[in-house]
Order: structure tokens, then sequence, then C-alpha cells
């Protein structure tokens, strides 16, 4: 059902899960733990897949917190469940207990954050778009405006889509090298002419150790090539079907 990394398993101050694709309700291209709300996936049975999960996380299913994620560099501050509409933004951050932040992804980068001495996490959404924008940076600022310290936290980046299943066109390129410049080499060489395979993964550790994160683990997973485990954007593109499930990667803290 979930996915652990050991150097937050290791912390006593905090839970955590990469969830999966299984143990869920859902069916046919949901099946099974479809975690979107965003989805076109019938409401209850989201709903139910996410109360499993706030139960594998130990709090209450309100508890399970997540934003409207819009590709942003934004990153929010949660003290409390929502009570109107969910904010727009990319990352959360709290050093409230029983809150657990939940991102969605279904091929983006999830990054769970934590800092077990000044207890304060995070999470972020980290697409392409929010990791060139600052959606990382945007998170260790936030972080710290708890009472963190970057070099004390850890980062942990959960399933993604691998570089060897992100082909990206001339207009990727052209944009990224513009507004990522010296990281260019995060772009390799593809089949197809003026095309390359992008590294999403090895882009998003450089601009958290860029920044002086204290410790940075990429689990290895990706999205797109393991269908057992995961839901991809990319793969349902590429199959040309209606829609897709999202996987939830949530951190909590511990009373």
């Amino acid at each position: 059902m979930f996915i652990e990394a050991p150097t937050l398993a290791s912390l006593p101050q905090v839970r955590h899960a990469f969830f999966t694709r299984q143990g869920g309700v859902s069916d046919g291209i949901y099946a099974s733990l479809n975690g979107g709300v965003g989805s076109s996936d019938e409401p209850a049975r989201v709903q139910e897949n996410r109360r499993r999960m706030a139960e594998a996380l130990g709090v209450a299913p309100g508890a399970l917190i997540s934003v409207h994620q819009v590709h942003s560099p934004d990153a929010v501050l949660v003290e409390g469940s929502w009570t109107g509409e969910r904010p727009k933004a990319d990352a959360m951050v709290t050093a409230v207990p029983g809150l657990a932040l939940g991102i969605t992804t279904a091929d983006c980068g999830p990054v769970l954050f934590a800092d077990p001495g000044a207890r304060v996490i995070g999470a972020a959404h980290a697409g392409w778009r929010g990791a060139v924008t600052g959606v990382l940076e945007s998170t260790l600022e936030a972080m710290e405006r708890l009472g963190a310290r970057r070099e004390a936290t850890i980062a942990v980046l959960g399933p993604t889509i691998s570089q060897k299943a992100y082909e990206v066109g001339p207009d990727f390129i052209e944009r990224f090298t513009k507004e990522a410049a010296g990281f260019e080499h995060f772009l390799g060489q593809a089949e197809k002419q003026g095309h390359a395979m992008f590294d999403l993964p090895g882009f998003i550790g450089a601009r958290l150790n860029a920044a002086g994160i204290g410790a940075f683990t990429d689990l290895g997973l990706c999205t797109y090539s393991d269908e057992e485990r995961f839901y991809s954007y990319r793969r349902t593109t590429h199959r040309k079907e209606p829609d897709y499930g999202r996987l939830i990667s949530a951190i909590v803290l511990t009373p």
C-alpha cells in the first residue's frame, strides 16, 4: 500500500508514506488507491481511499491535508484543516502534530521534508515547472520561518518519472535552458532530432543540494515504467486514456 524511506522511517518525530496505487477501492483506469479529488473517479471511492491513507498514517480522515496544485513555486503554512476551498499552491509546511501534508502526483516529483530537531515538516509537488521556478526553495524558506534549519533538514524524493521515460521537445528545451541556466546537463540526448531526455529526479536533487539541504535521498522509483505500483500521466497520455489516478505522498508529525 505504501513505501517508506529509511531516512524518514528512522525518525520517531514523524510518520510518512509514499502511497502506491494498491490497496484501494477504485476500479478501471483508477484501480485502486486513487487519491485524486481532481480526477473524474467517483468521489465516494476517492474519499474511501483517502480515509484508508489517513488510517495508515494514524490521523483522522479530515487531517490528511492537500492543496489545489497549480505547478507554482508557492508554499503555504498549514495550521489546521481547511474550512473552505483548498488554497492554490504546490507545497505545504507545518509544525502542528497530527496534520498529514499530502501531495498528489502522477509523474511529477513528490518531496517530503523534515527537520526532526525543530519538529517542522514539509511536502512539495515538484514538476519541472515548479522545480524551475523555485517550489523546493520556497518550501525550505517556509520551514525556516517555523524554526527549521535547512542544513538539518532531510528531504526524500518519492516515485517520479525517470529520465529514460521523459522525452521533451524543442519548446521545453528552449524554456529550460533559459530559466534554469547551469542545469543543462540534465537534458540528455534523445533518439529524435531536436528532442532531449530530461532527468527530473536529478534536477530536483541538484536544486535541493544547491539550496543547502542537510540530506537528500532519491528512492529511484519510476512512475512510468512500474504500472503495477504507480499511476503515470505520461503513460495515460501515450495510451490516449481519458484520465488517470493520482498517487499520494504524505508526512505527519507525531504528537
